[in-house]
């Protein structure tokens, strides 16, 4: 590849506009003219209006709600870039749907995240870019090369300027640990634990807590929220704990009608996320969303250039490992 940006190649389907636009703007390279469309019988239809023969695409797609559609338009548009004979096709997947069926925690039950891996492989995809996956181990049910970011250096720095004192990161689960533990390091804060169960896909009981949140300002961090019951539950928790101030720190925040009014209700005073997702205008909660396109466009501008993503996952000198 070359080592500049002359045969680098932008494609956008309709799951995230603006954020398509800002990675766009942030690598210098327009977005390729494409024709993303549904028939009247909700078929996708995908052609790409400029030539790509010989260039390096980057196809930028998000599985977020409709999750079904905008797989299918990931796969489409895929399918049609292989056969306009790009050179390459990096798939940017800043949120992977499907992402917590990745194992068979019952009988009878699929392994999705692998099927869709397989899915996007067979639509001629050569590589994977994507961002906070729910499972590590997700990477390994692509045959092809996969490089996976942290939002981490984006959403820490948000913290990092308000000079919280007296913070404590907390982890709404055993399973995101190493995610708030990473967060606690950065941040130089203490480092405690919600033990949960879950009742059902929708409700969530805290149980027990692991460290001390008595007079701290408490950051709630995790990968994802769609129903915010995990957060909500452990803000109440926390609050009950001794807690000043409860926050929350979500990479992909999938929020839905549920998912708001619990945080309306909820103890947590802000929630701060990415633009991994599209946020539409939402009243009578704090939620401040943080663009990651910086990050994606440098990340893709590497991959062009076949340079080392190593240092984005560094913050202060320290490499990021959830």
């Amino acid at each position: 590849m070359s080592n500049d940006c002359s045969d680098l190649c932008l494609i956008a389907g309709n799951s995230n506009p603006p954020l398509a636009a800002r990675i766009a703007e942030h690598v210098g390279v327009p977005l390729t003219d494409t024709t993303v469309t549904t028939f009247p019988d909700s078929e996708t239809f995908v052609k790409i209006n400029d030539n790509i023969r010989g260039r390096d695409v980057f196809i930028i797609q998000s599985t977020c709600p409709p999750a079904n559609h905008n797989l299918m338009e990931l796969l489409i548009m895929t399918d049609a870039v292989r056969r306009a004979s790009a050179d390459r096709i990096t798939a940017v997947i800043p949120f992977y749907g499907y992402a917590r069926q990745d194992r068979k925690d019952q009988p009878r039950v699929p392994i999705t995240a692998k099927l869709v891996a397989n899915l996007i492989t067979a639509a001629g995809a050569n590589r994977i870019l994507s961002m906070d996956l729910h499972a590590q181990q997700i990477q390994g049910f692509f045959d092809i090369p996969v490089d996976h970011l942290y939002a981490a250096p984006v959403l820490h720095k948000y913290f990092l300027d308000r000079k919280m004192k007296d913070l404590v990161i907390v982890s709404p689960d055993v399973g995101g640990l190493k995610m708030a533990y990473a967060y606690s390091n950065m941040l130089h804060a203490g480092l405690a634990i919600v033990a949960k169960r879950r009742k059902s896909a929708t409700e969530v009981e805290s149980l027990n807590l692991i460290g001390d949140v008595k007079g701290a300002n408490v950051i709630l961090v995790d990968d994802l929220t769609e129903t915010a019951g995990t957060l909500a539950s452990a803000s109440t928790f926390l609050k009950d704990a001794g807690a000043h101030n409860v926050y929350a720190v979500v990479s992909h925040a999938v929020l839905g009608k549920m998912g708001m009014e619990r945080l309306r209700k909820s103890a947590i005073k802000e929630l701060v996320t990415t633009d991994s997702v599209p946020h539409p205008a939402r009243k009578g909660f704090p939620l401040v969303v943080l663009s990651v396109a910086p990050l994606l466009g440098e990340a893709i501008r590497r991959i062009h250039c076949n340079s080392s993503v190593t240092s984005l996952f560094e913050v202060n000198g320290q490499k990021l490992s959830h």
